[in-house]
């Protein structure tokens, strides 16, 4: 049996961050269902936040994505997502960082919450959420064009890195949403990147394992807790 497990739950952008990253490097790893989990003691025990994803190896327990993506890529081996020289590893880190403040805040924070997750737990969509992040979106998606405007294969050169799979559960997510059905075709930089990123052996695995989507129920809480205000 596998001394890695991953806690989290099935959908997650960041959780499925984190098992990209594993399953590109090669290894064996145990999945642990969090949804009942959330706001129990138990779970809090493993987050003190409350969130996912958590990584467990061995007796060490390590939470936050960016943490647990460059523990993952130094710890084990397989091939290297972190580029050696301090520049391209630079702009790794920079992507990392877009991803978390300007894709994923807008584009799942707010749209694929409001199109995805609230209304299959029978809670409206707050129109005036979708349509303040809409421009935001946008403009993510307009920056990671040009920066693969010069035919690069990926985000920060010719080979993969973290950051590539830190960008694809979200921008395969917000691709579901009617927002990102409409803004993704005028991207074709971004859509070959995406074409290249999804034929992956690493990625079509972890898809082939997802069930499918379900409500998520603990998101009922997400809807008094952190919903954004307008």
């Amino acid at each position: 049996m596998s001394d890695v497990t991953v806690y989290g739950f099935q959908h997650s952008t960041y959780v499925n961050v984190v098992r990209h990253i594993l399953i590109e490097k090669g290894v064996a790893f145990r999945f642990h269902d969090t949804e009942d989990e959330m706001f129990t003691p138990e779970h809090l025990a493993r987050h003190p936040f409350g969130r996912v994803p958590v990584l467990q190896h061995g007796d060490f327990l390590l939470y936050e994505t960016s943490a647990i993506a460059a523990y993952i890529d130094e710890v084990f081996d397989g091939p290297k997502l972190t580029p050696a020289e301090p520049k391209p590893r630079g702009r790794m880190n920079q992507w990392i960082s877009n991803l978390s403040n300007y894709f994923y805040y807008w584009m799942i924070y707010h749209i694929s919450h409001e199109r995805r997750v609230f209304p299959a737990l029978d809670i409206p969509s707050n129109e005036a959420i979708v349509a303040r992040a809409l421009p935001h979106a946008e403009e993510a998606l307009q920056v990671m064009d040009r920066e693969l405007a010069d035919g690069r294969p990926f985000i920060v050169g010719q080979a993969v890195t973290l950051a590539d799979f830190f960008l694809v559960p979200t921008l395969f997510s917000f691709c579901q949403t009617p927002e990102g059905k409409e803004l993704f075709p005028r991207f074709d930089n971004l859509r070959e990147w995406q074409a290249r990123m999804e034929a992956l052996p690493s990625v079509l695995r972890l898809r082939a394992t997802l069930p499918p989507r379900t409500p998520i129920w603990h998101a009922r809480e997400w809807a008094v807790s952190h919903r954004p205000l307008v």
